[in-house]
């Protein structure tokens, strides 16, 4: 008898609460210690950020001298699109993880085994967000000492790394969910330049305002706009409702239906088992 047939035979017994924390805590640190095990895959979620970073604000830098720039200087404008692409490297690489448990075995060992099923998917989620806190420090650490500012202060920084922990959980949720259904690395990796685009689509890199044509209509519509957008008002303007609004309650809105659309594909693969 198969894993994958014990594993739809096998009716779990009733869980906790807390037994489902526990198993979801678990696979969390299981993932992020398989991250830190994995330098060469984690690098480039770091080094292109910051490339890309550098590079805009040596470009741009004379863009922050005009009258309605949105920020003190270009390197204080970009910090918020590195951050952001940061989190989408690290969401698509830790959902080619678990596409790797799936084709590897490991998966149907999981799903054979006491845990959870929930805990499967939430785990590799919560290990996104730990890697996206991680990497809110590190940017803002070396931005910091480049001369950028948080203009909001302590509240601004708890501002940009809840958004970027949440911005995680919305891609690598919906990401997790591509991996589940296709249980292939490639597929996940071959998904991720849609993703990226949505990035270079909106005012990540370059203010709304000095768009124009269709450019500027498609990075109007684009949701990424306004969760860079909040975040970029953390780092630039004074604290207003709006900032935590676009910052906080899109990228909540999208993890919701991203893991909803993560634990469906999880459900069906059990279903076809």
């Amino acid at each position: 008898m198969t894993a994958a047939t014990v594993a739809t035979n096998h009716v779990a017994p009733p869980r906790s609460f807390t037994t489902a924390v526990h198993h979801t805590l678990r696979l969390t640190q299981r993932s992020v210690l398989g991250r830190l095990r994995q330098p060469a895959a984690l690098a480039p979620s770091f080094i292109f950020p910051l490339f890309f970073a550098a590079l805009g604000s040596a470009s741009f830098q004379r863009m922050s001298k005009l009258p309605d720039f949105p920020a003190s200087s270009f390197l204080n404008y970009t910090a918020a699109g590195a951050i952001v692409q940061g989190v989408l490297f690290a969401a698509t690489s830790s959902a080619g993880d678990l596409a790797t448990d799936i084709e590897q075995g490991f998966f149907e060992r999981l799903l054979v085994s006491p845990v959870t099923r929930t805990a499967i998917v939430i785990g590799r989620l919560g290990s996104a967000m730990v890697v996206a806190i991680s990497q809110v420090f590190v940017f803002l650490g070396i931005f910091l000492a480049f001369g950028a500012r948080i203009e909001t202060g302590v509240v601004g920084f708890i501002g940009l790394t809840v958004s970027g922990a949440l911005l995680a959980l919305a891609m690598s949720g919906l990401m997790s969910g591509i991996a589940i259904r296709s249980g292939s690395p490639e597929v996940v990796q071959g998904s991720f330049p849609m993703v990226f685009a949505l990035l270079f689509l909106s005012s990540s890199f370059f203010p709304r305002q000095y768009m124009t044509g269709w450019y500027k209509t498609v990075a109007s519509w684009n949701p990424m706009s306004h969760v860079v957008e909040g975040m970029q008002g953390f780092m630039n303007q004074p604290l207003d409702v709006d900032q935590f609004l676009r910052a906080w309650l899109i990228p909540l809105g999208i993890a919701t239906i991203s893991i909803m659309f993560g634990l469906r594909a999880l459900s069906n693969r059990l279903a076809a088992q």
